[in-house]
């Protein structure tokens, strides 16, 4: 009998265990790439740490019409990192999860050169919200799943 009450504990704590796993399986994951809303970058995020992280992979135009070369960073603040190439440039690393399908932490938006609060939240398996705030002021966009 004892055998029995080991066995019936270890179902039930896998049982508990697998809960959790199939109940979170059901949020999509962030991971893969996403077409921004303007269709003017591509954006690889993946698992890094305990959260996720962005990367421009692909720009609509990958050369700047002014100077024949690849777009870099000419909007960055930092003179040492102006002329990083865009494609290959983090825009987020780290956000953290703060609850199903949503994370928060910093992006970089190459637009401006800033560095805003930001969050990332799931909207359906193909569509992402990406939302940043300076103060009270806020600003969001969609973005495109286009592969994994």
């Amino acid at each position: 009998m004892a055998c029995r009450s080991g066995l019936v504990s270890a179902i039930i704590i896998a049982a508990g265990i697998a809960v959790p796993a199939a109940h979170g399986q059901g949020v999509p994951e962030p991971t893969g790439i996403w077409q921004t809303q303007a269709g003017d970058a591509r954006v690889k995020i993946s698992k890094c740490g305990g959260g996720i992280c962005g990367v421009v992979v692909s720009l609509r135009e990958p050369t700047d019409p002014m100077t024949g070369k690849p777009q870099v960073d000419n909007k960055n603040p930092n003179p040492a990192l102006a002329s990083r190439p865009i494609i290959g440039l983090p825009l987020f690393s780290g956000m953290h999860p703060v609850a199903a399908g949503k994370w928060s932490g910093q992006i970089y938006n190459a637009d401006d050169g800033g560095t805003y609060a930001s969050s990332v939240t799931v909207a359906s398996e193909s569509t992402l919200k990406v939302e940043g705030c300076v103060g009270a002021l806020c600003g969001g966009e969609t973005w495109t799943k286009v592969g994994r």
